[in-house]
């Protein structure tokens, strides 16, 4: 018998689930506190929570039964994952199951804003009857742009398809298949901003999205066109917003997320074009019955089979396979990062092969890691191996694994190759001694790198004096070469440099840098 306690409130639907499972037993005991939760928890095999529950690494040493923590949601800010890692505690959430209600809420605002509801209601309860002046406009044959075309997007996409929209869609994550798929045009972020009639966004919340809606997309925007966020705060620029707004740049926003929550005092609630709503995405009562169903589900999946869905980390491996694959799934880590910082096109495929010792070792846990370092950085959902395939297929990527016992001139080697519309790239690394990883081609150059800290990578005429330009246009922003490596010339009389750098370049100097007159190409990895 498998024993769950229940410490935030959960749907009946959900609870009910459990009880019909004749190897389950519940407990339900909300708004304890940390010491009564590690006095409760050595007794349970799994613990499902929502947002109250602060799962703490106290907790997780006192769990000694403990095999799976379900958070009914999507964040997991109160569970301390890697803690729970190191007790072999899988983490997992429900991150598609709100996922129609939060589009249907960027649908709302569209319409709320395309016909002035909040206006018109206000209006009418002060007694007045402002027809004229409150004439909005039709959605049918505008152009709906969304930012960010993972699952939610994807739904937006199809209720506007059904209001006969045009859709045009911006993720550079996502293959054209995919698009395809769901109605959608792809096109450039600066091409979504321009064509946008209602511009909504669906995107994580990572380094290269904080602020993707500033000044210069809003400027280049319609001056009748709308702007709808119920993704995160920190998407959109809010004083540019505010500007927009006031200029009459754009017609109207709408947002559900802010950069501090609530927005007090911003000086956002004084525009009188902006529609407000207090975080209201998940806030419905199917999306509410659909975690509390789900994470039951999954749970009790993982306690009777084993198969984690939806999981955040990384299960308990044995010390002895451990021991036999670590160094080489560090280095296919290693190797899809710098595959995802050089090619900047969506990758349709993947291919992994491995040679000489490398391929007497499981392939699969390889390719997996591989998928880890090419998505991790890319997306806000946690990316690890027990997830990273089944997100590579949601993003239409697909795998190759070849293994082969002839070394190609190493003791070991990896070679991972990304395809994408209208090329490919490939990178292969090895290990020296077993343990120290070296990246030892990047296409067809042979070029011995250290993969560690921040690289920039250029691609250059064979010439004299084009390091020393490079180096002094880095000296002069105090920013320092902590190693170079420069590959041969190859027939067109191009070389390329790879130079690993004290701190990462903003995009001014990594410009500055490929302005340069012999340099062909410029690429910054972050390892």
């Amino acid at each position: 018998m498998k024993k769950i306690l229940i410490s935030d409130k959960l749907a009946d639907d959900g609870i009910n689930y459990l009880n019909e499972q004749s190897d389950i037993q519940i407990h339900i005991q909300t708004g304890v506190s940390e010491d009564e939760l590690c006095g409760l928890i050595p007794d349970y095999d799994a613990l499902l929570i929502r947002s109250g529950t602060k799962v703490t690494e106290k907790v997780l040493k006192a769990a000694s039964k403990l095999k799976v923590v379900g958070r009914a949601g999507i964040g997991v800010d109160n569970v301390d994952v890697p803690a729970a890692t190191e007790q072999g505690v899988i983490v997992m959430n429900t991150p598609d199951a709100n996922a129609t209600t939060t589009a249907e809420l960027a649908i709302a605002h569209m319409f709320s804003l395309s016909r002035n509801l909040p206006e018109a209601n206000t209006s009418v309860r002060a007694g007045k009857w402002e027809r004229s002046r409150l004439t909005g406009v039709e959605v049918s044959h505008k152009t709906f742009a969304i930012l960010g075309f993972g699952t939610i997007g994807r739904i937006a996409a199809q209720r506007a398809n059904g209001l006969k929209m045009r859709v045009i869609a911006y993720d550079p994550f996502v293959t054209p298949e995919v698009f395809a798929e769901y109605g959608a045009e792809p096109v450039s972020l600066e091409e979504l901003v321009v064509q946008a009639d209602y511009l909504t966004l669906h995107c994580p919340m990572i380094e290269k999205t904080r602020g993707i809606i500033g000044a210069e997309q809003l400027k280049a925007m319609k001056k009748s066109a709308y702007l709808i966020n119920c993704a995160r705060g920190g998407l959109v620029d809010e004083a540019a917003l505010l500007e927009a707004l006031n200029n009459g740049e754009i017609a109207g926003a709408a947002l559900d997320v802010y950069e501090n929550e609530p927005p007090e005092d911003s000086p956002l609630l004084g525009a009188d074009n902006l529609v407000f709503t207090p975080h209201l995405g998940a806030s419905t009562k199917e999306a509410q019955l659909a975690v509390s169903v789900e994470i039951a589900r999954q749970a009790v999946k993982y306690l009777q089979t084993g198969e984690a869905v939806n999981a955040l980390n990384v299960p308990r491996q044995s010390a002895e396979e451990l021991k036999k694959s670590r160094q080489f799934m560090s280095l296919a880590n290693m190797l899809g990062k710098v595959l995802a910082g050089w090619v900047e096109k969506p990758i349709k495929k993947l291919e992994v092969a491995t040679y000489g010792k490398a391929s007497e070792v499981a392939i699969h846990p390889i390719s997996v890691e591989t998928m880890v370092g090419m998505l991790e950085d890319k997306l806000s959902t946690p990316v690890n191996s027990v997830n990273a395939e089944s997100i590579a297929k949601r993003q239409g990527i697909s795998l190759v694994e070849t293994s082969c016992e002839e070394a190609q001139g190493y003791q070991s080697l990896i070679k991972v190759s990304g395809f994408y519309e209208g090329g490919s790239f490939s990178v292969q690394g090895t290990l020296l001694g077993d343990c120290h990883p070296r990246l030892v081609y990047m296409d067809d150059t042979e070029i011995e790198v250290i993969p560690d800290g921040t690289l920039l990578v250029t691609r250059h005429h064979d010439k004299p004096g084009v390091i020393s330009a490079i180096s002094t246009v880095l000296g002069e922003s105090n920013i320092n070469i902590s190693r170079m490596q420069v590959s041969k010339a190859d027939e067109m009389q191009q070389a390329m440099a790879v130079i690993s750098v004290s701190d990462p370049l903003d995009e001014k100097l990594v410009k500055a840098v490929a302005e340069l007159a012999p340099v062909i190409s410029v690429k910054q990895i972050r390892l």
